[in-house]
């Protein structure tokens, strides 16, 4: 079987002062261009990839709306999973295919209740999802692109594992300050500047208020 790793496609907006939320965790900072942007980026991709922090604090529906085109599957990593029943991932698993990845530490009564849903559970790591071996898994299943949404913290395990091909960051006109505000990267860190991914700026656009700039891996 041919193996690959499906490319991976980090896409944010965030403020001035590089965060993608206040401290009270309001994350509406797409202009509604960039929001047809972003669908229409969804409508060209296999996958969209978020963690559960994003499912509780946003609630998504992660489809195609301000755009035609196919919604991708949708895949929530969700160690312990512990995703409401109310989520409206959950609520529309019927209508798209949704894929929710848990770690080896999910309890019996979290199992069980994701059971009762049309998803599909997927068991990878120990104590927390492995996203190195998740990609492998997902690239077996001949995904080829995967659309990163995530928060702080899922960004952070993908950088670090060195798994993001691609960038699209939108910077938006608002600066939030606050030292609790999640920034576009959580997690420890680099401790040094050269163990930070090589980049090539492929490209930027202006859109009203907004850049987009486009970076890819070296």
């Amino acid at each position: 079987m041919e193996k690959f790793n499906p490319k991976i496609i980090l896409n944010a907006a965030i403020s001035i002062d590089g965060k993608i939320a206040t401290n009270s965790g309001d994350s509406k900072l797409s202009s509604k261009k960039d929001l047809i942007r972003l669908h229409k980026l969804r409508s060209k991709v296999d996958a969209i990839l978020v963690g559960k922090n994003t499912v509780n604090q946003d609630d998504p529906l992660l489809t195609v709306r301000f755009s035609k085109g196919k919604n991708p599957i949708r895949i929530i990593l969700d160690s312990a999973g512990t995703i409401s029943n109310k989520s409206k991932i959950l609520k529309t698993s019927n209508k798209v295919k949704t894929i929710i990845v848990v770690s080896k530490k999910i309890k019996k009564k979290n199992f069980q209740k994701l059971k009762k849903f049309p998803v599909e559970i997927l068991i990878v790591g120990e104590n927390q999802v492995n996203v190195k071996s998740l990609i492998k898994n997902l690239g077996k299943r001949k995904i080829k692109t995967i659309l990163l949404e995530g928060g702080g913290t899922i960004n952070w395990e993908f950088i670090k594992n060195n798994l993001v091909d691609e960038f699209f960051i939108t910077v938006t006109p608002f600066i939030l300050g606050g030292k609790d505000a999640i920034t576009l990267v959580q997690g420890s860190g680099f401790d040094k500047i050269t163990k930070s991914q090589k980049l090539r700026l492929n490209g930027f656009k202006r859109l009203e208020n907004d850049l987009i700039v486009h970076y890819t891996k070296l």
